[in-house]
């Protein structure tokens, strides 16, 4: 599934950078970016579920549910400070032209950094209890995220306002209602750790029936002539999206099953290839195609072009990808051939005074 969302990441952004301006409003152009918009959710409720299975492991080792939580948000801080790194490697990457309020703006790993954080406390909570309070807060963050995008935010600080709610042209990653992604993430991970692989095609059906049940339920409200709702922009912060969006991924999910059960199980898949080397595809593409390698190449392409620039870039990324999973298994073999010599019983011991 993290593959899946790597190649849909990798074609909306090079779509994005590189197709001249009076070529998107054309089907081929709108296309990409209307599949493109699945890259974050996907994202969000991947980390969720490994957020989950996290969680489990952490409950067998650590009783205490105030450290369990503790730990949890140490991984959130983690997430937050490689978002920070990766603004600031992008903003170094443009001078002399960057502005350096780039460093500052929420993407991606800012808003799942947040998220983690906030869910953190279902650390602290049984494992029987745990799916159920994710989805209460993942379905509460839809909810209210049209309240709180349609208040007065006058004299608020911006960027707090951006990390909180949709601000038009100032990226499109705020709390509400991203993170409810990455809840309903970790709603699904347990059900998946605790099934039985027995049971586990059983599961992937019942997906399937859950997947288009909220995909078709979300649509019909979304549709309705009426709305509980003063004002909602279903592009932005409607839970009626986020609704069709859970659902897609609720498909894919037994999809992303069949294929590396049955058919990458086999052998070798670029597509998994690619979800394992997520974080460093993510960063290196995102140079690739807006940064100043790209500048004599932006906006300036047709859409057969684009496609090819598409392909290439796809290409780049699966190779960097097998050349660091073949060096992180030498180190690995290298390591293990070489383990280091065992300290002596003196040089254990402090130096005397």
């Amino acid at each position: 599934m993290r593959g899946v969302a790597v190649i849909v990441m990798i074609q909306c952004h090079t779509f994005n950078s590189l197709t001249r301006l009076n070529l998107r409003d054309g089907s081929a152009y709108v296309l990409s970016q209307f599949v493109g918009g699945m890259a974050a959710p996907l994202f969000l409720f991947m980390a969720g579920m490994t957020s989950a299975f996290q969680m489990e492991g952490l409950e067998r080792r650590e009783p205490n549910p105030l450290r369990r939580w503790r730990q949890a948000l140490h991984r959130a801080g983690y997430i937050l400070a490689i978002a920070f790194a990766f603004r600031l490697t992008n903003w170094m990457g443009s001078i002399p032209g960057g502005n350096w309020h780039e460093v500052f703006k929420v993407d991606i790993l800012n808003c799942m950094g947040v998220a983690m954080a906030f869910f953190a406390a279902a650390a602290g909570v049984g494992r029987a209890n745990r799916a159920r309070v994710a989805v209460t807060g993942a379905l509460a963050i839809a909810v209210v995220s049209p309240i709180l995008a349609n208040l007065n935010w006058e004299g608020a600080p911006s960027l707090l306002r951006e990390y909180l709610v949709p601000i038009p042209g100032r990226g499109h990653f705020p709390f509400f209602p991203c993170a409810a992604y990455l809840g309903f993430g970790l709603a699904v991970g347990p059900v998946v750790k605790q099934t039985a692989e027995d049971r586990m095609e059983r599961l992937m059906q019942w997906s399937v029936l859950a997947g288009f049940g909220l995909v078709f339920g979300g649509q019909y409200f979304a549709n309705l002539p009426y709305s509980i709702y003063a004002n909602s922009h279903f592009w932005t912060d409607s839970p009626a999206l986020v609704l069709i969006r859970v659902g897609i991924m609720l498909v894919l999910m037994p999809a992303s099953y069949l294929w590396t059960e049955y058919w990458a199980r086999a052998g070798w898949s670029w597509v998994v290839t690619l979800g394992r080397n997520s974080l460093m595809v993510y960063w290196v593409h995102v140079v690739l195609v807006y940064g100043a390698l790209a500048k004599p190449f932006k906006r300036t392409m047709n859409i057969a072009e684009v496609t090819l620039a598409t392909a290439t870039v796809m290409a780049l990324m699966v190779a960097l990808s097998v050349a660091w999973l073949q060096w992180k298994t030498r180190s690995a073999v290298g390591s293990a051939a070489n383990p280091p010599a065992p300290a002596s019983a003196g040089a254990a011991l402090p130096e005397s005074g």
